[in-house]
């Protein structure tokens, strides 16, 4: 029997003077700029009616409605909330960790929200056509916290359990960034995209990523260890990551429900690439 693999990995990529350049950060990098690139290959086959300038305007509100979102999210959902009053510049302290994927997907909405009223564009219109694009930064995110040896599972007797050293034991512990990499990102790109290279009704594509999203981070919570200042909410398993799931879950049947009633999203002629 082998011994388990130790996750030990450098976070620091390269050194640009005295500037530490860290994995996670290049993982976020990595994220944007592929779905940058996989949008504006979306775009040029007509699945979003702007020209390029303004879908460039549409991915940058994405991107500051991530980080804000996320980052505002977590110190929301995840600590005492005392900080408002007691230290309300911890805020932006983004080099102490801490990122929430629910506050992130909630400023990605506002920001499609302001970017589709501005340009005429139906708001779910415009969420159909950015959901693809999401698992890939969800992915490579997961990628960045393996590389960090954070967010470990329960421990485990599997093959597949390893040690993380971070964790306050020794333990063969199940690899979570691992699985929500291989779901949330391998797995829910491969769905989502398949599914919406076909015309689509309305909803449709954005009901698929929240039910896939919310059952997918549900059920990995089962094998997390919470977080350490929150711990289990109820029942001694629930955690925050399931509470805030299960309103996506639910979402997502009932978006998925609109889209049999709803009209296909206009589709323009494909953009002529330059030559």
């Amino acid at each position: 029997m082998t011994d388990p693999f130790v996750v030990h990995f450098k976070p620091v990529a390269f050194h640009i003077g005295p500037v530490d350049v860290h994995w996670y950060g290049l993982m976020y990098l990595g994220g944007f700029l592929g779905g940058w690139a996989l949008g504006e290959y979306r775009r040029r086959q007509g699945r979003l009616p702007v020209n390029s300038d303004r879908f460039s305007d549409l991915m940058f509100y994405a991107m500051m409605g991530v980080v804000l979102g996320g980052r505002v999210g977590y110190m929301l959902f995840y600590t005492a909330i005392n900080w408002i009053w007691t230290d309300p510049l911890a805020i932006f302290r983004v080099w102490d960790g801490g990122m929430s994927f629910h506050g992130g997907l909630l400023g990605v909405l506002v920001a499609g929200l302001w970017w589709s009223r501005r340009n005429g564009v139906k708001f779910f219109d415009t969420m159909d056509f950015v959901a693809p694009l999401v698992p890939l930064g969800l992915g490579l995110g997961r990628l960045g916290n393996f590389i960090n040896g954070e967010l470990w599972g329960k421990p485990t007797d599997l093959p597949i359990g390893m040690i993380f050293p971070h964790a306050p034991d020794m333990l063969p512990r199940h690899p979570n960034p691992l699985y929500e990499f291989t779901l949330e990102g391998v797995v829910m790109f491969t769905v989502l995209w398949v599914f919406s290279m076909k015309p689509r009704p309305r909803y449709a594509v954005s009901g698929m990523f929240a039910l896939l999203y919310g059952v997918f981070r549900f059920t990995i919570e089962f094998v997390r260890v919470p977080d350490a200042q929150l711990g289990y909410l109820a029942f001694g398993w629930v955690t925050m990551g399931q509470i805030l799931s299960l309103p996506l879950i639910a979402l997502g049947i009932l978006w998925l429900l609109m889209s049999r009633r709803a009209p296909y999203a206009p589709v323009a002629a494909p953009t002529a690439t330059a030559t």
